[in-house]
C-alpha cells in the first residue's frame, strides 16, 4: 500500500482576482495571493506593482472593485481597517500608528483598557503591559509616553499590540527601513516567534538579503499583476529581480570601472559642524567617495555644513584649490556644489509643480529673460534631462508627485547637473527606491563620475556604498575614524570602525535607527 504524503495546510488567507483601478491607473489586475499557517511569505515588486494596493484592501482601507477574499476558508470582506483588525489582520505600515501623547501601555491596550467600578484599572494595564513588553523583549516602563520611544522601539510596540488580538495575519511593510543590524535581528526572532504560533506574516521590503534570510515563499507582481508564486529556496537573486522588473539584471550594482583620480575640485579642512567634530577630506573628479556609519555619527551634519544648510563653527572649504565661503546653500551652487537630500519629497522637490519647474530650480537664470520666464526654455531644458537621465514621465509638464520615487529622485539629479555642479553631495540617493530604479540610480551616479563629476554619497546601505564607491570613510561620534579602498572593502572591517567610538556602556542604543 502507497503511503500517502500529507496534504498542504490550507491557507489561512486567499485572496483571488482582485482587480483595483484609479482614474487612468489599473492598480491590480487578476492578482492573487495565498499565506500559509506559519509561514513568512515575501511580497515583491518595484514601485508601482501593486504591492501597497493589495495591503490596503487587505488591511480594509480600500475595497477592491472585484475579485474575492477568504480567512481561514471563510468569506473576508473587512469594511474599514477596524474589521479587519478584529477579524485578525494586523498591518504594521511604514508610517507608525500609535498615539505619542499617551503612554505604552495606553497604546498596547486602547482599545480594551481593564476596568475597575468604572474607571481604568492602572495596575492590571501596567501588568498586561509588562508581560507583553517582555514577551518581545522591549525593555521600556509601560508609563513612558510613546514620543519618548525611538522608531525601533515604536516598531516593536506596535507588533506587541498585534499580539494580544489574536492575529492571524500581521503584514509587515519595509519593517527594517530605520533599523540598525542589531535591531533588525532582533525583529526577525520576534518574527520567527509569532509565526511558530501559526501566525502567517505578509513581509514587503527592497531589500532582498531580509527576504531570503526571512522568507520562506515570495509573491512577486509587475504592473499590477501576479507573476509569481514560489518557494525562496532554490531562487537566485538573480532569479527575483528578473521577474520583479522583466528583464535580465546579472548585476545588482554597475560593474566596476578602475580610474585614476582627476584633479582636486573639493576640500575641506577642520570642517566643524555646529555640535559635530572637525572633519577632513578631500574629492577628486572622476571618484565616487561613500561615508559610512551609524544615524547621529556625524555624516549628515557634515555634509549639510558643507553646503551651507546648517551653519558651522569652523573649517574652510577650498574648491579647486581656492577658498570659498560657502554660508548658505546659493554660495555652494555658485561654486559647482549640489546636495541631493536624504529626504528628497519634503527638501529636495515643490510635488505640486510641474517635472519641468522643479528641474529648472536651480538654473532660473537660464530660462528667463529680463525678469520673464521662457517657458519653452524651460520645457527644452527639462527634456533634455528626461532624456538624459531616462526619467519616466508621461510629460515635463507632469506633476512631479505622480512619478515613482525612482524618477523623484533623477528630477533632482537633473535639477542639479542643470545648475552646473561638479561636486556632488547624495544623501541616501535609493532610500525607498525599488531594485530596478535603484540599479538605474547607482548607473547614473557611476555614469557621473566618469564624466568627471566628483560625488560623495552619504547612504545607511553598506553594501549599496561597497558597491559604487571608489573609497568610503567611515565616521563615528563626528569624526572620520578611518578610510578605507576599494581593493580593501570589508562589510565586518567597516562596521567595526562604525562602532569604534562608542563603548559598550554607550554603544548605541536600539532606539533611532542609527544604521551602518
Amino acid at each position: 500500500m502507497t503511503a500517502r504524503l500529507p496534504s498542504p495546510p490550507a491557507p489561512v488567507l486567499e485572496a483571488t482576482g482582485i482587480r483595483k483601478q484609479f482614474p487612468g491607473v489599473l492598480a491590480l489586475d487578476d492578482v492573487r495571493l495565498e499565506l500559509l499557517p506559519g509561514e513568512v511569505h515575501a511580497l515583491l515588486g518595484e514601485n508601482g506593482a501593486g504591492k501597497s494596493t493589495l495591503v490596503r484592501i487587505l488591511a480594509g482601507i480600500q475595497q477592491p472593485d472585484a475579485g474575492g477574499m477568504t480567512l481561514g476558508g471563510k468569506p473576508y470582506q473587512p469594511a474599514d481597517p477596524a474589521a479587519a483588525m478584529q477579524a485578525g489582520v494586523q498591518v504594521v505600515h511604514q508610517e507608525l500608528n500609535l498615539l505619542p501623547n499617551l503612554t505604552v501601555a495606553e497604546n498596547l491596550f486602547f482599545q480594551n483598557l481593564p476596568r475597575r467600578h468604572g474607571l481604568v484599572n492602572r495596575k492590571e494595564l501596567h501588568r498586561r503591559a509588562e508581560e507583553l513588553l517582555a514577551e518581545v523583549g522591549l525593555e521600556v516602563r509601560p508609563q513612558t509616553k510613546v514620543e519618548r520611544l525611538g522608531i525601533a522601539q515604536m516598531q516593536l510596540l506596535e507588533i506587541a499590540r498585534t499580539l494580544w488580538q489574536d492575529c492571524r495575519v500581521l503584514v509587515m511593510d519595509e519593517p527594517t527601513a530605520t533599523l540598525t543590524p542589531r535591531e533588525t535581528s532582533r525583529l526577525f526572532t520576534l518574527l520567527r516567534a509569532i509565526t511558530a504560533r501559526g501566525t502567517a506574516v505578509l513581509y514587503i521590503s527592497h531589500h532582498l538579503e531580509e527576504v531570503f534570510e526571512l522568507g520562506d515563499r515570495m509573491t512577486v507582481f509587475r504592473n499590477g499583476r501576479h507573476v509569481a508564486t514560489q518557494e525562496l529556496a532554490g531562487t537566485s537573486t538573480a532569479d527575483v529581480i528578473q521577474l520583479m522588473v522583466g528583464r535580465d539584471m546579472e548585476h545588482e550594482y554597475p560593474p566596476h570601472v578602475p580610474r585614476e583620480p582627476g584633479p582636486e575640485l573639493l576640500r575641506a579642512d577642520a570642517l566643524h559642524p555646529r555640535g559635530g567634530e572637525p572633519v577632513s577630506f578631500a574629492l577628486h573628479a572622476g571618484e565616487v567617495v561613500g561615508m559610512a556609519g551609524l544615524v547621529g555619527s556625524g555624516r549628515t551634519e557634515t555634509v549639510r555644513a558643507l553646503f551651507g544648510a546648517d551653519p558651522r563653527q569652523g573649517g574652510t572649504v577650498l574648491v579647486k584649490g581656492r577658498p570659498v565661503r560657502i554660508a548658505s546653500p546659493k554660495h555652494a551652487v555658485r561654486h559647482g556644489i549640489s546636495l541631493l537630500t536624504e529626504d528628497r519629497k519634503s527638501q529636495g522637490l515643490v510635488l505640486d509643480m510641474p517635472l519641468a519647474a522643479n528641474i529648472t530650480l536651480a538654473a532660473i537664470g537660464k530660462i528667463s529673460r529680463g525678469g520673464v520666464l521662457r517657458r519653452a526654455e524651460e520645457n527644452r531644458l527639462a527634456r533634455q534631462a528626461v532624456d538624459r537621465l531616462a526619467v519616466r514621465t508621461p510629460g515635463v509638464r507632469h506633476p512631479v508627485r505622480t512619478l515613482s520615487g525612482g524618477n523623484q529622485q533623477k528630477v533632482v539629479l537633473g535639477r542639479w547637473l542643470l545648475a552646473g555642479a561638479d561636486v556632488l553631495v547624495v544623501d541616501e540617493p535609493t532610500r525607498g527606491i525599488d531594485v530596478g530604479a535603484r540599479y538605474e540610480i547607482h548607473q547614473q551616479l557611476v555614469d557621473l563620475a566618469a564624466d568627471g563629476k566628483a560625488l560623495l554619497v552619504v547612504s545607511s546601505d553598506l553594501p549599496e556604498l561597497m558597491g559604487i564607491c571608489d573609497r568610503i570613510l567611515v565616521f563615528s561620534r563626528g569624526r572620520v575614524v578611518g578610510e578605507v579602498q576599494r581593493k580593501d572593502f570589508d562589510s565586518s572591517q567597516i562596521l567595526a570602525l562604525a562602532y569604534s567610538g562608542y563603548t559598550s556602556a554607550d554603544s548605541p542604543a536600539p532606539t533611532n535607527g542609527d544604521t551602518p
